[in-house]
């Protein structure tokens, strides 16, 4: 198991196994992770409250690979700020695929309601006795955790690293078996797949967008053949194949233009629309789309961003969308913006719910916003398949 410590070899923090530790205030939350990525990541004190804010540090485990590790304020903080610490804590089971909760002691209420809480969402949960270096009878104590848990207990001290060998085994045998690929049933190998990306000024400079980057990575490794192009020069890449390529993917944006050059024989598709099955749920998406329909100038849209970055003029959901949907339904269409882990718990005042790519997210996150929707009977739908809606085009573009 390896702190990982060189960025430009790393996965993205979105391609991760999260692993959340939640536990009471001084339970030895911030020292197993110090014991488990083998540095000092999270400040050790036995002051209550110390841990304030989720703390995240990526990290390797043998059996499980790229992970990342969250040490969460005490689920029993009772200092000035500790409602909203705690309150934090819980926003964490959005994004977590594996809950480690730590006891230091038999009935823990806090640790009892948060493993229940992860039972509802099905997140895959390592129990774990903490401290077992200084509580006395631990293993009586670990006997009543599973009768009560009803489940396997794992007895460690991370302060002297015992039993920490058999927790790491624990986490690798409830791992995520899932593995999903971007382009899945899209292409095969030996395919040619254009990949027609925009290079306008919302684009970082001297490097590509995460979508494309593990797009073409992955497209590279089941050996297909991609080459790339801007709108611009996409005539003349077109021009220099000896057949026409198997499918075409472009910025959501790009769609009109892209398609107006698209040969016949080519499946179109989006950066957007690919990551919205990757991440979400296309099916979904599409139906929500619908809510189109029944938009009116009073209207109330949310629009919600993964990533947190300051507007330029042609930024496509800070900007572009937002013109194109005043420009089809009326200037007096409300549209809210949240970028980043704000997410209303309350979105029954939208009619539609409009969610970017969301790259920047792990899956558990992009689901999780996707069943708050759900369940409170809001539209939702993603930059991809709204965009081809508008521009008259869903019914020609591949989403799954």
């Amino acid at each position: 198991m390896t702190s990982d410590s060189k960025p430009m070899q790393s996965a993205p923090s979105s391609e991760r196994v999260h692993i959340a530790i939640f536990g009471r205030c001084n339970a030895g939350k911030s020292t197993l992770v110090n014991r488990l990525t083998g540095q000092d990541v999270a400040i050790v004190s036995p002051v209550a409250g110390t841990t304030t804010d989720p703390v995240q540090k990526a990290i390797e485990i043998n059996g499980l690979g790229a992970a990342i590790l969250i040490d969460t304020p005490g689920l029993d903080d009772n200092t000035q700020l500790g409602a909203e610490r705690v309150a934090r804590s819980a926003k964490v089971l959005d994004k977590t695929d594996i809950a480690i909760v730590l006891f230091t002691e038999a009935g823990g209420e806090n640790e009892l309601r948060i493993m229940e809480e992860c039972r509802v969402r099905e997140i895959p949960t390592v129990v774990a006795l903490a401290h077992i270096d200084t509580l006395e009878n631990h293993e009586a104590v670990k006997a009543d955790l599973e009768r009560i848990t009803k489940k396997s207990v794992v007895a460690i001290s991370a302060l002297t690293g015992e039993g920490i060998e058999d927790l790491t085994k624990a986490i690798v045998a409830i791992r995520p078996a899932e593995e999903r690929l971007i382009t899945e049933g899209f292409c095969e190998a030996g395919d040619i797949v254009l990949l027609v990306m925009p290079q306008d000024k919302s684009a970082p400079k001297g490097r590509l967008i995460q979508p494309q980057v593990q797009t073409i990575r992955e497209l590279l490794d089941r050996g297909c053949v991609p080459i790339c192009c801007t709108p611009q020069s996409m005539a003349q890449a077109l021009a220099g194949l000896a057949e026409a390529p198997k499918l075409i993917i472009t910025d959501s944006q790009a769609f009109n233009d892209v398609y107006a050059l698209k040969p016949e024989a080519s499946v179109l598709t989006s950066f957007s629309i690919l990551f919205a099955r990757y991440k979400g749920d296309i099916a979904l998406f599409t139906e929500g789309v619908k809510a189109l329909q029944r938009l009116t100038p009073e209207s109330r849209i949310l629009i919600a961003e993964a990533c947190t970055h300051q507007p330029q003029n042609e930024d496509i959901g800070r900007v572009k969308l937002p013109a194109i949907l005043r420009k089809r339904f009326g200037e007096g269409l409300q549209i809210d913006i949240v970028g980043g882990a704000d997410y209303p718990e309350d979105l029954t005042a939208y009619d539609l719910v409009i969610h970017c790519g969301a790259c920047m997210f792990n899956r558990k996150h992009v689901l999780s916003r996707i069943e708050r929707a759900r369940e409170q009977g809001v539209a939702i739908t993603n930059y991809g398949v709204i965009l081809a809606a508008l521009g008259g085009i869903l019914d020609r573009v591949k989403t799954s």
